[in-house]
């Protein structure tokens, strides 16, 4: 069934906590009011907070995460050289929210890290209508604009396991990127083919989940094209997280889609099959992290490649998608 279209703010939780039955839709641009995040019992240690931004280019592909789960934080920083194929990879983990500060709602003010080895900060640029992403290493040095067009559409969704136990997303993909990666005190201007994508999130999650994730931005065929996919973890709740973007205007699919591909053979072609979508992906690298920290524990491939196939736009409009540069993640998580 058709999902609800928000078009008004609306406050995600209830003043006790639990999920707003109101909030439970679908977005164009972010209209959800998320402080109510982490305040009173409800969901107590369950609280997940973060900004993740991804850059791909020409040259590098990289990521930046500040994120808080109530007893921890994670913060890291990301860069994969595409020439050579060598990842360098940051990470730090602290108590509670220790160096780390998240505004309560998308745009309400700065994200930021202060804790060994990385230092970041995110920040919207006002007039502009852009986001500045900074990070530092001790080899990185990142300093990034995420343009925003005028009319530019973002993907807002909540999705409700339960009243409370519940996930707010905004996935923004497409974003024009200019800036400079320095690695090794080298630095790389970003050029004309380098994009940003946000994974904003706020919620309360149950303590295991899985799920599939696959984006990709680019221009094909005279078009900019955003690719926003989903899976598993949004199974009957009634909400998904799939859509994609054509210049700017967002095209929500509500159904699930198929994911076809063989774990263990992760740089063998996905398949992401639904009514509007029809998408073969090609990996050429296969980020792999694991992490077992007791209370903490995560299993990730994050396969980087190419999208090919058609998508359906609202209209009927079947788009060709052509070598559109994103990636495609099988992920097992327990936090």
């Amino acid at each position: 069934m058709p999902e609800r279209e928000l078009t008004e703010p609306v406050a995600l939780c209830r003043p006790d906590g639990r999920l707003n039955p109101e909030a439970v839709g679908w977005s164009r641009h972010p209209l959800h009011d998320t402080d109510g995040i982490g305040r009173g019992l409800r969901g107590r240690l369950r609280n997940k907070r973060w900004e993740y931004w991804a850059f791909t280019s020409r040259r590098w592909i990289a990521a930046v995460t500040v994120s808080m789960l109530d007893y921890a934080t994670l913060t890291e920083v990301w860069v994969l050289d595409r020439a050579s194929g060598e990842e360098i990879d940051r990470t730090a983990i602290t108590p509670l929210s220790q160096g780390v500060e998240l505004p309560g709602t998308l745009g309400r003010g700065v994200a930021s890290a202060d804790v060994p080895g990385v230092r970041v900060r995110i920040e919207e640029l006002g007039s502009s209508g852009g986001t500045r992403i900074r990070a530092t290493t001790d080899r990185v040095r990142l300093d990034v604009v995420a343009e925003r067009p005028a009319g530019h559409e973002a993907l807002g969704v909540v999705v409700p396991w339960s009243a409370t136990r519940f996930q707010y997303t905004v996935k923004d993909v497409a974003r024009p990127a200019r800036g400079v990666i320095e690695v090794d005190g080298e630095p790389a201007e970003l050029g004309d083919d380098a994009w940003a994508v946000l994974d904003h999130g706020r919620g309360r999650w149950p303590y295991r989940m899985a799920w599939n994730w696959g984006a990709a931005s680019g221009r094909n065929n005279g078009h900019t094209i955003g690719l926003q996919l989903g899976g598993r973890w949004t199974l009957g709740t009634g909400s998904t997280e799939n859509a994609f973007s054509i210049d700017g205007r967002l095209h929500k699919i509500s159904d699930e889609l198929e994911w076809s591909y063989t774990p263990g053979r992760w740089l063998d072609p996905w398949r992401i099959i639904g009514d509007r979508v029809a998408l073969r992906f090609d990996p050429f690298h296969d980020r792999v992290a694991h992490t077992n920290l007791g209370l903490i524990a995560s299993d990730t491939h994050q396969c980087f490649g190419r999208y090919r196939g058609t998508v359906t736009a609202d209209d009927g409009t079947v788009h060709p998608i052509d070598g559109l540069l994103g990636w495609a993640e099988d992920v097992r998580q327990r936090w």
